[in-house]
């Protein structure tokens, strides 16, 4: 089951420069929460922290508090943090010469899984819940991940972020680089899994951010300017920067 995330005052830096200057947020367990802003804003670093993925930039650092239930992402290792808390990128990303089944298994067999009629099982429920079990489970072995469709191998991508169990789901733009009809699979899925998993979901495209989330928060410049239910922040925002930016006049 998902978990809540309360975030204060987390900062973040690359080298010299601030790109987070103190965000104060808690995020809903079993729901999903959009981040929207414009460009250059802060909302891919603000996802990225969650995980601790920033730390991973030479030169960049963070610091605050980021609790995921009740544990301290800061005081947990990398890695720990990471099976935790799995992370979908804008371009989907499958390991290009494996197949779709060693893609799925990737992260079962890091964490030391050794047995096979497990790890089958695992494989399969994680591609029903990625929507795509159906799609390719006769050529699980021998295709690699990277012959499917782009929509297809994000679904995969979502499929081996879930393999490890996670509590929480961050998804940077998850759709942006999908046609239509791949974009509204993943928006299927991301309503069904918000049953059972805390979705952060980073989004440019706002009536995407109306149409799946129950939260949203507006970044911008590095700082959270509003969060609230998504359908208070689209048609009674209380900031006029939130409500300049969602009528388009400006990012």
């Amino acid at each position: 089951m998902g978990v809540g995330i309360n975030v204060r005052d987390l900062k973040a830096w690359f080298g010299a420069s601030e790109a987070l200057h103190g965000i104060n947020m808690n995020v809903g367990a079993n729901g999903v929460t959009a981040i929207i802003g414009p460009s250059g804003c802060g909302k891919s670093t603000f996802v990225r922290c969650l995980n601790r993925m920033h730390e991973t930039i030479p030169g960049a650092t963070m610091k605050g508090e980021v609790t995921v239930g009740d544990v301290s992402i800061l005081e947990q290792s990398a890695v720990d943090v990471r099976r935790r808390i799995g992370m979908v990128f804008q371009k989907p990303n499958p390991f290009p010469t494996m197949s779709i089944y060693d893609n799925v298994a990737a992260g079962l067999k890091l964490n030391g899984m050794r047995n096979r009629s497990k790890t089958d099982e695992i494989v399969e429920k994680s591609l029903r819940q990625s929507a795509l079990w159906e799609e390719v489970k006769d050529t699980l072995k021998k295709k690699s991940g990277a012959s499917l469709s782009g929509g297809q191998q994000q679904r995969l991508c979502i499929a081996r972020a879930l393999a490890v169990a996670p509590e929480v789901l961050l998804m940077d733009e998850p759709a942006s680089a999908l046609d239509p009809i791949s974009t509204g699979k993943i928006e299927e899925l991301i309503e069904e899994l918000k049953q059972n998993y805390t979705i952060v979901i980073v989004t440019h495209n706002m009536q995407q951010a109306a149409r799946v989330a129950g939260f949203t928060g507006f970044f911008l410049m590095g700082n959270l300017i509003e969060f609230d239910k998504t359908e208070k922040i689209f048609t009674n925002p209380s900031d006029k920067r939130t409500e300049d930016y969602i009528t388009g006049r400006f990012g």
